[in-house]
């Protein structure tokens, strides 16, 4: 969260296990597990932070006001505050309002042994922006399930940066979700990046490798989802900030392997010098374009405002253009590009997406340094949008060419390609499309 600044903080770390996920009598997700092995990672890497902090963990609590105490407490945390939840939703079938399901939870008494799900975003609402960071692994039943269905999301407060996964019920236990009572996929991946990156990846960086990498089944709820991207813009990626300090870090969105939320304004492209073409294709004219030569704010705005036409087309001649000037294969060049590409998932469009990040990619590994953080970056962007596509033709499609790219990336640990493997092969022999999921 890079949130150290001048004054006194003092951050919290807020770890919860709520109910474990069981089909069949078999264990698919374990909470338990889960907090212990985030429990091990330092607070301070947890938060990106060297402020003081409090580590707080609840797991077996069945009292949901023992669960508020906890939430009160660390929303009054003057710093940096990270809020964990593992478990199960389930939901009220009488009053349609979702529930995280503690310990000793029963279907007949939701209500008053499970923590309502707004009482989170309740608590969290008047944290400043920017100070806080919810991580959810979730696994919802089939009460929940229809619920999130028709919300299209899993709503906690605006002022958060929520990442997480929530897997529909019924899951196969082959998926890696914990399902022999080890710690998830997904929160696996985010323990197993913490330890081994030397300069710890932003938590959007941190989420798309793990949301790529955690073996979800088809279906799942990744968040935030697309239209809650696009309300937002995200960071520049870990490894670029290290090579163009004169970009700040901004409020996170997703997508380390790459954000996929990530403006053009916070790409680290080098002001060009403006085509004499550009003025003609934005109406008006703009005048921050023309007293700096960078037409990224203005893209970004069209694209923040719903013109996703008109900053897509604007993004592909400045790309011709930088092309024409420096190269094909060149720096420049291929920053338009991933502009392109995040461009295309802000629109919506994750099977455009996709293949501009791999396009880029495959660039990159056949220039100089292809071996460097670029290439992952851009093949992280490709992933992250291949999770989101939901209609097996297109998942299809695209996933025997990213896996192809996969392939390629030298030193890329072999179990993101297995994983992207086992994906790819579980939706094709999953029989008929299936329709894309709601965002």
């Amino acid at each position: 969260m890079d949130l150290n600044g001048p004054g006194p903080q003092r951050g919290h770390v807020l770890l919860i296990a709520g109910d474990v996920a069981v089909r069949r009598r078999a264990v698919q997700l374990a909470p338990s597990a889960n907090l212990a092995a985030l429990a091990m990672v330092p607070a301070s890497v947890l938060l990106g932070s060297e402020v003081p902090t409090d580590t707080v963990c609840l797991d077996g609590t069945r009292d949901p006001n023992t669960v508020l105490a906890r939430l009160r407490s660390a929303a009054a945390a003057p710093g940096p505050l990270l809020v964990y939840l593992s478990g199960r939703l389930t939901a009220d079938r009488r009053g349609r309002r979702l529930y995280f399901a503690l310990a000793g939870t029963t279907a007949s008494a939701v209500r008053y042994t499970a923590v309502p799900w707004e009482w989170l975003g309740g608590e969290l609402r008047r944290r400043p922006a920017g100070l806080t960071t919810v991580l959810l692994d979730l696994a919802a039943d089939r009460d929940a399930w229809p619920l999130l269905q028709e919300y299209g999301s899993l709503p906690v407060s605006p002022g958060a940066q929520v990442y997480g996964v929530v897997r529909p019920p019924g899951f196969a236990a082959g998926f890696a979700a914990g399902g022999d009572g080890s710690v998830s996929g997904y929160t696996r991946q985010w323990i197993d990046q913490l330890r081994r990156s030397p300069v710890r990846p932003s938590d959007v960086q941190l989420h798309a490798l793990a949301a790529g990498a955690a073996g979800l089944p088809p279906g799942a709820l990744v968040l935030p989802t697309a239209r809650e991207l696009g309300m937002h813009t995200g960071p520049v990626p870990q490894q670029q900030q290290q090579q163009h300090d004169h970009h700040h870090h901004q409020q996170p969105q997703q997508e380390s392997l790459r954000p996929a939320d990530g403006g053009p304004q916070e790409h680290p492209t080098r002001p060009v010098p403006r085509p004499d073409a550009a003025p003609d294709a934005v109406p008006g004219g703009d005048p921050a374009v023309a007293s700096d030569g960078d037409p990224r704010p203005y893209i970004h705005a069209l694209a923040s405002s719903g013109r996703h036409a008109e900053a897509a087309l604007l993004a592909r001649a400045w790309e011709e253009y930088v092309r024409g000037v420096y190269g094909g294969s060149s720096a420049q060049a291929m920053e338009w590009a991933e502009i392109r590409a995040d461009l295309a998932r802000m629109a919506g469009d994750f099977v455009l997406a996709a293949q501009l990040w791999m396009g880029a990619c495959r660039v990159r590994l056949a220039g100089p340094g292809g071996d460097g953080p670029e290439a992952l970056a851009a093949a992280a962007g490709a992933v992250y949008c291949w999770t989101r596509l939901g209609e097996r033709e297109a998942v299809v499609e695209v996933g025997v060419e990213l896996v192809a790219v996969l392939r390629a990336l030298p030193g890329l640990d072999p179990r993101y390609l297995e994983l992207a493997r086992a994906r790819l092969s579980a939706w094709e022999e999953s029989g008929l499309p299936r329709p894309a999921a709601r965002t």
